[in-house]
């Protein structure tokens, strides 16, 4: 079963910024497992960094899923998921536009 390790829904990151690490808390630091990303951006132009022990799972790559109507799906929106061996998990968001943007996101976590 995943754990939730991170979430935010409507987080709001200002025109031409990056936000603090979004992952905090209890499960900062994990063990070996799967590591997934879901993300929905509200329109183009929001960039995701995902960190696990310094290893880019995603490194500064475009949110590919964009929409205000409905609710995020971790069937639809999956940006990566991969197996790694623990460490710290570090979350960015970096909004590329010159207005604000909101991203929907879930960091899940599946013990091995």
């Amino acid at each position: 079963m995943a754990i939730v390790i991170g979430s935010g829904t409507a987080v709001s990151t200002a025109a031409n910024t990056k936000s603090a690490d979004q992952i905090s808390g209890t499960y900062q630091f994990i063990g070996k497992g799967k590591v997934t990303l879901v993300a929905r951006g509200s329109a183009t132009g929001m960039n995701v960094q995902l960190l696990v022990g310094g290893i880019a799972l995603v490194n500064d790559n475009a949110v590919p899923y964009t929409g205000t109507a409905g609710a995020i799906s971790i069937n639809d929106h999956v940006v990566c998921s991969q197996v790694m061996n623990g460490g710290r998990v570090e979350f960015y968001l970096r909004n590329t536009t010159g207005g604000a943007l909101t991203t929907d996101y879930i960091v899940l976590f599946e013990p091995m």
